[in-house]
């Protein structure tokens, strides 16, 4: 495979969306000639507030031009803190002038305040809350407010959302003030162009697809017949690069069979069902002339049952998780455990390789202010990445983190239980989970990282590749973002 084939697979799979509207849910399979295989109706469910990393997550924040904005955003919180702490006579009666800080540590906090030192700032704010001083947090909120801005250096524009979660955290409200934060949301033809924008100037989606891609085509080299499953299917963008690597394999392609994964959330971005994913591959593989199928099933990834998988005696079968098994509840949540159930599931069936791409970070299980230090120094990476490459007035730039990046970093702080939903874990945490389902590594080969090496020559030096314990990461500087890895 060749990175420059990634150059162009956005332009190329461009899917036009259409206003979100009311469909139902069902099961559909697509050929290369464009005629259908299958459909069988499938149960309708909520959508969640979620989308998969191919195109976007969607943020409360409005699409209005900068100032606006600031102020909008100022005026919420203030709405939020009057309603969190009452009246002002309220707030002076449950003054009694103690707190967890003490005196020596008050003047240690009036210090960082006079420095206005932001991200040790919110590392107080945070410690404040959770430690239920409400009173330190809600001073320290107070003056945090006049030095976040969604325009200003990457620790102001990523301490905006921040203390929007603290926020909504210490008003022990977080999921319903997450949701009621939420402006009118973009359209779909919107939540795509910003994640493509993302897409473009940030080499994190085409290092996981890029690697996943090198692990199957590795895999499968030997193989007529290859199906694969991908439990996030999305845009399906991951795999026009696959089909266009395939068409050019000596001796002729072989026959490849997709079952996408989906849920009704991500019909929003694309405007429509899944069906629109396998229409527009079934297009793309035959204009490449690779026999091809395509299965949809729009049932959310934790409800799967093999039944749903249409998987075949005897054929080649691959798994895809990239960016969506930290979605799935664990043990900690649910005492089912849809996590790990689903990794045994898939191990049943006795894949030749499944692929695994996540973003490095420990979330999942964390404490509150462990968690909160582990969101700040993480997305701190991303947004100086994202600031390496877009200017801070550029407009693109502010939707991007607005609608692509907020939304998960206020769910991560503000959210407990099942309404946390974005729940990372280190790619250590990862292994152990998918060894005890009974997978062994499987290698990567040396001519994906060379190819990931060209990938990122055109971006940042400051990005920085590592193959470690059988595992490709993606880094800026020294923090690790995302680790890619492969399992049979």
């Amino acid at each position: 495979m060749n990175q420059n084939l990634y150059a162009a697979d956005i332009n190329r799979f461009t899917v036009q969306t259409s206003e979100f509207g009311n469909y139902s849910p069902s099961t559909t399979s697509f050929s290369s000639n464009g005629s259908t295989v299958s459909q069988q109706d499938s149960h309708s469910h909520v959508p969640d507030v979620y989308h998969s990393p191919d195109y976007t997550y969607t943020s409360h924040v409005t699409r209005a031009g900068v100032t606006d904005y600031a102020d909008d955003f100022e005026y919420k919180l203030r709405e939020l803190e009057t309603a969190m702490m009452g009246t002002e006579h309220d707030y002076m009666e449950s003054f009694d002038g103690s707190s967890s800080w003490g005196v020596g540590n008050q003047r240690t906090l009036t210090d960082i305040i006079s420095r206005k030192d932001v991200k040790e700032l919110l590392i107080a704010c945070a410690k404040s809350v959770a430690e239920n001083d409400t009173i330190t947090a809600d001073w320290l909120m107070s003056e945090l407010r006049p030095m976040v801005s969604v325009s200003g250096e990457p620790v102001h524009r990523l301490g905006a959302y921040m203390l929007e979660g603290l926020v909504a955290r210490l008003s022990s409200s977080g999921s319903s003030i997450y949701k009621a934060l939420r402006c009118k949301e973009p359209t779909g033809d919107e939540l795509f162009s910003y994640m493509r924008v993302l897409y473009e100037v940030c080499p994190y989606f085409k290092f996981g697809y890029l690697s996943a891609n090198g692990a199957i085509a590795e895999a499968m080299k030997n193989e007529n017949k290859i199906h694969i499953i991908d439990f996030q299917i999305a845009q399906g963008g991951q795999w026009v690069t696959l089909i266009q690597a395939l068409a050019s394999r000596p001796g002729g392609p072989p026959s490849l069979r997709i079952t996408g994964v989906d849920d009704s959330t991500n019909a929003y971005a694309r405007g429509g069902e899944v069906n629109i994913v396998g229409q527009r591959l079934a297009s793309l593989a035959r204009s490449c002339n690779v026999p091809f199928e395509f299965h949809g099933v729009m049932v959310p990834a934790s409800e799967i049952e093999i039944k749903h998988l249409a998987v075949r005696p005897g054929e080649p079968l691959v798994v895809n998780f990239a960016f969506m098994l930290h979605h799935m509840p664990d043990e900690s949540v649910n005492p089912q455990n849809p996590r790990d159930r689903l990794l045994r599931m898939v191990k049943s069936l006795s894949p030749k390789v499944v692929t695994l791409v996540e973003q490095e970070s420990n979330v999942n299980t964390a404490p509150f202010f462990n968690r909160f230090q582990e969101t700040l120094n993480y997305y701190t990476a991303i947004f100086e990445s994202i600031d390496e490459t877009l200017p801070r007035n550029h407009q693109q730039r502010i939707n991007v983190e607005q609608h692509c990046l907020a939304r998960d970093i206020v769910n991560i702080i503000a959210c407990e239980g099942v309404e946390r939903v974005e729940r990372h874990e280190l790619l250590g945490k990862w292994r152990s989970r998918f060894t005890m389902a009974g997978f062994t590594p499987y290698p990567l080969s040396s001519s994906v990282n060379s190819t990931i090496k060209s990938l990122l020559q055109s971006y940042s030096e400051k990005y920085r590749l590592e193959e470690r314990d059988g595992a490709l990461f993606l880094g800026w500087m020294n923090r690790d973002l995302v680790a890619s890895c492969a399992w049979r």
